[in-house]
């Protein structure tokens, strides 16, 4: 077919170079190949020659390198960005991959380090409260840098997930040497800040740290033992809060983060399992096996929701909330356990599980009343 009108060529190229973060430039004298329209509809031939019935040697098709935007909303469930893009190859295009590298959307995981403030009822005291909001900031720092730090690891892997191949790095949006200062400089802000506080929190953003990176070079790809760290991730931000903020710390809360994080770790795990070339983007899916994750988020959800549950009943907790009626709110996490399943077989195109419950309303809805409920029967009293 002949092109209706002039449009962009596009040249060969092979993926992003790892060592510089640039694209890979074209052999020479390379032939040009035509491009399919971003949003769909027909090839168009180049204007230096005819489309034949099969590519010139040396030439790649345009699917074979992931492009650096996001992907077409028709046909795969994309994170969206958080900032607008800008044009491709300035410098602000650079600082918002930069930014998106990040993952700021992310970071709502460490809320679970204010979570000792809020059961201790300790909302209105201003000083616990400035300490919480500053363990709060240092975990987003140290889970930048490890965001950061795990994708340039994944970068190869990510280049074949039909989502993640448009994330900055793996596009080869934000270099590899760029990428690098960046992990560096984050852990190091982090970990300094983190000097300021009690001994014992100090301690706990360094573990919190060194088993992160631990996790991105080797442990991430054991079976079971990658989910088991993704439980101690959440567990050491509780555990953090507590110890900012010198707030006893329950049992029960202990318990149920655990295996809130389980469940939703081997939630992961299954979405990922289903998509297409599951080993090649996560090595640890080889030993993993549908009926064994079924399984195993099964008893990790009725554990999480029989915990909570227990909890709320425990004659302790009642005596400290003087009010008997905190069991009522069992029924959001019920349905929170429940609709997370649902995400998890009902999206399979989406990158992640768990990030889809941060865009799906039932389950956004779902938590705002749960929180809501907690905090007028919590703060029910005036708060001791």
């Amino acid at each position: 077919m002949t092109a209706s009108g002039p449009l962009p060529r596009h040249t060969a190229t092979g993926f992003p170079d790892e060592a510089s973060g640039a694209d890979a430039r074209p052999d020479a004298g390379a032939p040009e190949v035509p491009a399919p329209a971003e949003q769909g509809g027909s090839l168009t031939a180049a204007p230096a020659g005819n489309l034949s019935s099969s590519p010139p040697r040396n030439a790649v098709t345009p699917s074979s390198r992931p492009p650096e935007s996001e992907p077409p909303s028709d046909s795969l469930i994309a994170q969206p960005p958080l900032l607008p893009d800008s044009p491709r190859g300035t410098l602000l295009w650079r600082v918002r991959g930069m930014i998106r590298a990040l993952r700021p959307h992310q970071w709502v995981k460490n809320l679970f380090v204010l979570a000792p403030v809020v059961f201790a009822k300790h909302l209105t005291h201003p000083s616990i409260i400035k300490s919480a909001i500053g363990a709060f900031a240092i975990f987003c720092l140290l889970a930048g840098a490890v965001y950061v730090l795990n994708d340039i690891v994944d970068a190869k892997a990510d280049r074949v997930h039909p989502v993640k191949r448009y994330r900055p790095i793996a596009s080869g949006r934000v270099p590899i040497p760029v990428a690098k200062a960046m992990a560096v400089g984050l852990a190091v802000i982090a970990l300094g800040a983190s000097l300021l506080g009690p001994p014992l929190f100090a301690a706990v953003a360094a573990s919190y740290y060194v088993l992160n990176v631990a996790y991105s070079f080797r442990l991430k790809k054991i079976a079971y033992i990658d989910v088991g760290c993704i439980a101690v991730f959440f567990v050491l931000r509780v555990l953090a809060g507590g110890f900012a903020t010198r707030t006893p710390l329950s049992g029960f809360m202990i318990a149920c983060t655990a295996l809130l994080a389980l469940f939703l770790g081997f939630g992961k795990r299954r979405h990922e399992l289903a998509s297409v070339n599951a080993s090649k983007q996560r090595a640890a899916l080889d030993a993993y096996t549908p009926g064994a994750l079924t399984l195993a988020l099964a008893a990790t959800g009725i554990a999480t929701i029989g915990t909570y549950l227990a909890y709320t009943l425990d004659h302790d907790t009642q005596r400290f909330f003087q009010n008997p009626y905190l069991w009522l709110t069992t029924i959001h996490p019920l349905f929170g356990v429940i609709r997370f399943l649902q995400l998890v077989a009902g999206r399979p195109k989406a990158e992640s599980p768990t990030q889809e419950i941060l865009r799906d309303t039932p389950f956004v809805l779902n938590l705002v009343m749960w929180s809501a409920e907690v905090l007028v029967i919590v703060y029910r009293l005036r708060p001791s």
